[in-house]
């Protein structure tokens, strides 16, 4: 028996199956969660280098927990886990098509080592051929006491946007959401409440070491306080989508408790409401 045939069989079986599992969802999102969907069957039945490299290109980022290039990284075959399993239980696409994002529970496991568990978090980009690529991936870890939530996805519409030819301008696009993170940043060091209040979305995802998925702005709220946290941000990093209405800020964080500062790297996702105002929807710190 030919068993480098038998395995490839099975391996575009579990494709094809994931594909038609996710066949029912809109075209747009759904193309997204297919592509995270046979990364992870990858990962499955092959091992997560074979998945991780399927999906990056030379210009991905991997926070491991610090930012490197993924693909210098993957080639020189780091001591990752030998078994990753994941699922995407959120993921929008922006109305460019160019950018994208997948958020879910982890599990990972070393052979003869204990199962982990966590949350990643996936920006994706639209790749020279049309398929998706990590822009940005991360990772925290946690206790996986808490089952995954049914999947929430948003499908763009077909709105009018304007069509820039200019790189000074998309710079400029970019630059905005810089500032307001900047901004964020500022009023985080007078007062955290005020700054969380102001620019988190009613709906956000907050994503911390140890800690199960939390939603809504005011259950994040409700643990910062419980926590006693005091969170000092800076950003460095941000791209947008081409569309406008998404993107992401990265940098490093300070995350002052009763008795230490823990050095944290953050990311943000931001969207542009109905109120023209800029709102995280997804915040990821991870210590560096």
């Amino acid at each position: 028996m030919n068993f480098n045939f038998l395995f490839s069989t099975v391996l575009f079986i579990g494709l094809m199956s994931s594909t038609a599992l996710y066949g029912q969802l809109p075209d747009k999102v759904g193309g997204l969660i297919t592509a995270d969907k046979n990364a992870a069957a990858i990962s499955k039945m092959q091992n997560p280098h074979a998945a991780f490299m399927s999906i990056i290109d030379k210009e991905s980022i991997f926070y491991v927990p610090s930012a490197v290039n993924a693909f210098n990284y993957l080639s020189n075959r780091p001591n990752i886990p030998d078994v990753m399993t994941w699922e995407p239980n959120f993921a929008i696409v922006s109305r460019s098509l160019d950018w994208g994002l997948t958020s879910g529970k982890m599990e990972f496991q070393k052979v003869g080592a204990v199962k982990r568990h966590g949350q990643y978090l996936t920006v994706w980009k639209r790749g020279k051929k049309g398929d998706w690529k990590v822009a940005v991936r991360a990772e925290v870890e946690n206790y996986g006491e808490k089952a995954s939530s049914d999947l929430i996805y948003f499908e763009p519409d077909d709105s009018w946007y304007l069509k820039h030819r200019s790189q000074v301008r998309l710079k400029q696009r970019e630059d905005i959401v810089f500032q307001t993170d900047e901004l964020f940043s500022t009023i985080l060091k007078a007062n955290n409440e005020t700054a969380y209040k102001e620019f988190l979305a009613d709906d956000v995802r907050f994503y911390y070491p140890w800690q199960e998925e939390i939603e809504s702005k005011s259950n994040v709220l409700s643990f910062l306080k419980k926590q006693r946290y005091e969170i000092v941000t800076e950003p460095t990093e941000v791209g947008r989508a081409y569309s406008g209405e998404f993107a992401f800020t990265s940098g490093t964080a300070t995350v002052h408790s009763k008795d230490k500062a823990t050095k944290f790297n953050y990311i943000r996702v931001w969207q542009l409401k109905d109120d023209y105002q800029w709102r995280v929807i997804i915040e990821m710190l991870f210590e560096r």
